[in-house]
């Protein structure tokens, strides 16, 4: 970000967090709802003032300099100020690909440039929080939010480089839609109060997804029996008190990422790792190495797929789906498996 950005004061501070939404196993079945594709991308705050435009993750974090390209197009555009909340996407192969909008997060900025020429990134537009005014728009009804929207930016909708989302009011379109859930590049539904406020840091609104899904923190990792290299990954969920309790292991890393991942991860050695439940140490029957476990820094987020909940944890091992590096680790609470907890007959 320029010193012009940091300098520049926004309708709304940067730091403000998006509205999230808590995952459940069905759609409602009142009216008054509106349903969305939840798109497979990095959530995206996008504020504009003047000239001058800046890029925010879920975490917080500045994405700009990761996506010079959507920086430019946002600039151009004949709209002087907003705020917009949206998913930035990748296309490859004439899918969307996640793997492809993670090499963004590249260190060097030429490998950035090509990137953004060779498979630009669009940005997926589905709420407004400030206008062209300045006015914020938090506590308007999202029906009149999306509105706005359309009004602001509609009419500069770009193909393959800014959209916005589509949408229905039928919950039967929308269980169409989520029988699709996994292709076109979104893995499931958002569903909307048609009167609700934009709630920042909140999970005000719902999802239902195909696969159960949770981001978790990683607190710490167990080296594989008789091996030098990583053998699985220790999941950590942020609980009520703000500590991070362990709730289970993954441990379906690729045979060619140990090495790497394993340098990675003891460069984060650091105790306690887990400051709430913790994970046991061998038992008396077994003394193998694998009962051990090295505490780590908890700075590394990662996306895994589980089955059942069973007394706040994962039953069974779960499987690595992606690191999220766009999320920040205190986002990683219990809220994210709830509704599994509720319906688990074995709970």
């Amino acid at each position: 970000m320029t010193n012009a950005a940091k300098n520049r004061s926004y309708a709304l501070p940067l730091d403000i967090e998006p509205m999230e939404a808590k995952l459940v196993n069905s759609l409602p079945d009142q009216k008054g709802w509106q349903f969305e594709p939840k798109w497979d991308g990095f959530r995206c705050l996008a504020f504009k003032e003047g000239s001058v435009v800046d890029l925010r993750a879920k975490s917080g974090k500045p994405l700009g300099r990761y996506f010079p390209e959507m920086l430019s197009l946002l600039k151009d555009l004949p709209v002087k100020r907003f705020v917009v909340d949206g998913e930035l996407v990748v296309e490859a192969g004439g899918y969307l690909s996640f793997e492809t909008l993670q090499m963004r997060l590249h260190p060097a900025e030429r490998r950035i440039r090509k990137l953004s020429t060779t498979h630009p990134a669009k940005l997926v537009l589905f709420d407004i929080l400030a206008d062209s005014n300045g006015c914020s728009q938090l506590k308007e009804p999202f029906e009149r939010r999306r509105e706005l929207l359309e009004d602001l930016l509609g009419p500069f909708v770009l193909k393959n480089r800014l959209a916005l989302s589509p949408y229905t009011k039928s919950a039967q379109t929308a269980e169409e839609w989520l029988a699709k859930a996994g292709a076109d590049g979104f893995d499931g539904v958002v569903c909307k109060r048609l009167d609700g406020v934009y709630e920042t840091g909140e999970r005000a609104m719902i999802k239902v997804k195909r696969l159960r899904t949770a981001d978790c923190v990683i607190g710490g990792f167990r080296y594989g029996s008789r091996s030098d290299k990583v053998g699985s990954l220790l999941l950590g969920l942020y609980n009520k008190e703000g500590k991070l309790d362990h709730v289970g292991f993954t441990s379906s890393i690729r045979d060619r990422e140990r090495a790497e991942l394993t340098e990675k991860l003891e460069a984060l050695r650091e105790p306690p790792g887990f400051t709430g439940k913790k994970p046991g140490g061998p038992s008396r029957w077994s003394t193998e190495r694998t009962g051990e476990w090295e505490p780590l820094k908890p700075d590394l987020v990662v996306e895994v797929r589980f089955d059942h909940v069973t007394g706040r944890r994962f039953r069974h091992g779960t499987t690595l789906v992606r690191w999220r590096p766009d999320k920040k680790p205190r986002q990683c609470d219990y809220e994210q498996i709830d509704q599994a907890i509720m319906v688990d007959p074995t709970f």
